[in-house]
């Protein structure tokens, strides 16, 4: 059994909204906002580097002195990832059901059962560099993932349908990238997540 984050998204095929398919670019704008007020705000402007709205640093430092992982950053964390998933399937024109902030039936992101004690507890101070193969490799899905979009985005706006081998590629993509966090970022599991979709 894995102990990989999971990510089920129910992708409708046929008879999609061609108009809010055609306007999605727009539609997303509020939610795009309210994802990006959970990011840590920088006062220094001069500094463009990349943040999130995850609890890294806190889950890190409670795993390598306390061998602990904090219940409320877990919770936080799993509810941040699941909201961004369901952003990211309304945008890449997965599913036509605006984004909930809360859970719903379209889109889950189960996280595996995550055990403090179990954990290597300096694995933590290492992932990161680890991980580079992980984040070369989904750059690659990444552009993939974009060119089977417009493919499928195209499709839907014509014809109204999504093309499944399409979907399963865009949908094998944020597993990938879920699976990855889970592993580099979120610190969930010492398992390293495979290279495949």
């Amino acid at each position: 059994m894995s102990n990989q984050i999971e990510t089920q998204i129910d992708v409708s095929l046929t008879e999609r909204n061609r108009l809010t398919a055609l306007f999605r670019i727009i539609l997303i704008v509020p939610m795009a906002i309210y994802v990006a007020s959970f990011a840590p705000q920088q006062l220094d402007t001069t500094n463009t580097a990349w943040v999130a709205g995850f609890f890294i640093l806190p889950v890190a430092l409670s795993i390598v002195f306390r061998q602990a992982y904090p219940s409320y950053v877990l919770a936080f964390n799993e509810a941040f990832l699941s909201l961004s998933t369901r952003v990211d399937a309304y945008l890449l024109v997965l599913t036509d059901e605006y984004p909930s902030i809360e859970e719903n039936e379209v889109v889950s992101v189960t996280f595996p059962e995550v055990d403090p004690k179990a954990l290597n507890r300096y694995l933590p101070l290492v992932k990161w560099f680890l991980a580079i193969p992980l984040y070369i490799v989904g750059i690659v899905y990444a552009i993939y993932s974009f060119f089977l979009t417009i493919f499928a985005w195209v499709s839907v706006v014509l014809t109204g349908n999504y093309p499944e081998w399409c979907a399963e590629g865009v949908v094998g993509t944020i597993a990938y990238w879920n699976r990855v966090a889970g592993y580099a970022l979120l610190m969930v599991t010492d398992e390293y997540p495979r290279f495949s979709l």
